[in-house]
């Protein structure tokens, strides 16, 4: 058996997360340090407006690619256990010979509006009280019932659904489960995720026997078998633990383990969680499971962050981002160049529609107040300020509950740039610390460390987790943008009406 003592240097926890983007592998010691990391680009299609999908294969190419550079660089280091993340809502469906039916659908796919709208008028409040979340187009129930709709084949063909974390563990081990916070997440399951809901599936007409048996998140599923591990260059048997959301995984290893304290993110999608000791089923906010015991997670988010970067770094520059993350240079230092307020330009990051607190697909971006005199540095800041705003949004949904936050670690790509992390600060007027490390491959990795016996329990891991930095809040600039963000909310309000019409004449426009 391995020395998995805190001195044993030579044994790692691998973790391995999907996002939107990209695929990312990260070896860590029981210390908590890096041993090693690699990432894979992952492609999205979009065939038609509002539509986000992903080809599964490509997931595990990612994978396999990202796992033998983690072996070959990792030395003598026995790699104990494996976890894996990825973004909730995702699903893979397979046929009865196990053939993936169709590209993975996103949680950021906007298809299923009018199936939306159609359960939200028929057992919205049935829906809110059994699932514990209100429906939108992110879940994974109205989606369905959009491919039932629109691709009655395919519907009727799954013999199984993946979510897509547990596809590519299938690939590892062989086996068909989930956990329960990825079983929240398909809309399916009841608000605990211990039991799949007869009526919530009943109401699009799937049948059960295609979902997965529900095993604890920090379980151990099934062992890396010899066809996987010629594949990834992992040893057979090594365990592989269920694993969970790829945000349950980040703000638990950014730390969220108390109440009071959340977690920021801005990343392809921007969020804002909170740990709350019960779930919280209203319309506004989501809510999940946590990895830390008798514990939810409370989320509300914005479709649109890095994502809204990159959009405006290939618009300004004519150049395509690198990644997440990448493209703070000559941008950020043109936008440190300006005012807070940006000369009086605001923007609503609502480019693929908008999720907390207003859930409506069809709201889009803007810029308001566009003159001259604004340059590209005025831009950059408008999207930063928007962001954050939209964030600050957010958190009001949470105070409107009674959740408050003291102080919150910011994680995501975004917080490479300093000018928009003080923006983060001063816009929410709170405490910003920044983790160590803070991304979902290394939560994953924590989980794989409890799961295998590693660690006793999700505190004792979370000793590995530190602050390399605080931002404090600049009280003249977070009263600025107190009022600020009373003139964002009196945009939003009144060009909601108009995204509506621009909808409409969308649809009318001619061939």
């Amino acid at each position: 058996m391995a020395d998995r003592s805190p001195g044993a240097s030579a044994f790692g926890l691998l973790g391995i997360d999907l996002g939107a983007g990209s695929l990312k592998s990260t070896l860590i010691g029981l210390d908590g340090a890096v041993l090693a990391e690699s990432s894979a680009p992952i492609r999205t299609m979009s065939p038609r407006p509002g539509w986000s999908e992903q080809a599964p294969g490509e997931w595990m190419e990612a994978l396999a690619r990202t796992t033998r550079e983690i072996v070959g660089r990792a030395g003598n280091a026995e790699i104990g256990g494996v976890a894996i993340t990825a973004g909730a809502h995702t699903q893979v469906l397979e046929d009865a010979g196990g053939t993936v039916i169709r590209p993975a659908i996103l949680w950021n796919d906007q298809r299923a509006g009018a199936e939306t709208e159609e359960l939200r008028r028929q057992a919205g409040a049935d829906i809110l009280r059994i699932a514990g979340n209100s429906v939108n187009p992110t879940w994974t129930l109205p989606q369905m019932l959009w491919l039932k709709r629109n691709e009655p084949d395919a519907f009727t063909r799954v013999s199984r659904l993946y979510l897509a974390k547990d596809w590519l563990r299938k690939n590892l081990t062989g086996t068909w489960e989930t956990d329960p916070i990825d079983a929240v997440g398909t809309m399916m399951a009841c608000a605990d995720g211990k039991s799949w809901s007869a009526d919530l599936c009943d109401m699009i007409g799937w049948p059960l026997h295609t979902l997965p048996p529900i095993r604890p998140t920090l379980s151990v599923c099934g062992c890396v078998t010899t066809q996987a591990a010629s594949l990834t260059g992992l040893k057979p048997g090594t365990p592989v633990v269920c694993g969970a959301s790829d945000t349950a995984a980040e703000t638990y290893g950014a730390g969220m383990l108390e109440e009071g304290l959340g977690v920021v993110k801005l990343a392809t999608a921007a969020t804002v969680s909170l740990l709350s000791r019960r779930p919280r089923p209203e319309a506004t906010v989501i809510n999940y499971p946590h990895i830390v015991p008798d514990a939810y997670y409370t989320i509300a988010g914005t479709n649109s962050c890095a994502s809204a970067h990159a959009w405006l770094r290939r618009i300004l520059t004519d150049q395509r981002s690198g990644g997440e993350g990448s493209g703070f240079g000559d941008l950020d230092r043109e936008a440190a160049g300006v005012r807070a307020g940006a000369e009086g330009l605001f923007f609503h990051p609502y480019l693929n529609g908008e999720r907390s607190p207003h859930w409506d697909p069809l709201l889009r971006a803007d810029f308001v107040g566009l003159g001259f005199n604004h340059s590209r540095g005025a831009l950059v800041r408008a999207l930063y300020e928007g962001v954050a705003y939209s964030l600050r949004d957010c958190l009001n949904a949470f105070c409107a509950l009674g959740l408050n936050m003291k102080a919150a670690r910011l994680i995501g790509g975004g917080a490479k740039s300093r000018l928009w992390s003080q923006i983060v600060a001063d816009v929410l007027d709170i405490r910003i610390e920044l983790p160590g490390n803070g991304d979902a491959s290394f939560g994953a990795a924590l989980v794989a460390g409890i799961g295998i016996g590693a660690f006793p329990d999700p505190y004792a891991a979370a000793q590995v987790i530190g602050v390399r930095d605080t931002i404090m809040p600049e009280p003249s600039r977070a009263a600025y943008y107190a009022e600020g963000f009373r003139t964002y909310c009196d945009i939003q309000k009144a060009l909601a009406p108009i995204n509506h019409r621009l909808a409409e004449l969308r649809g009318l426009a001619p061939g």
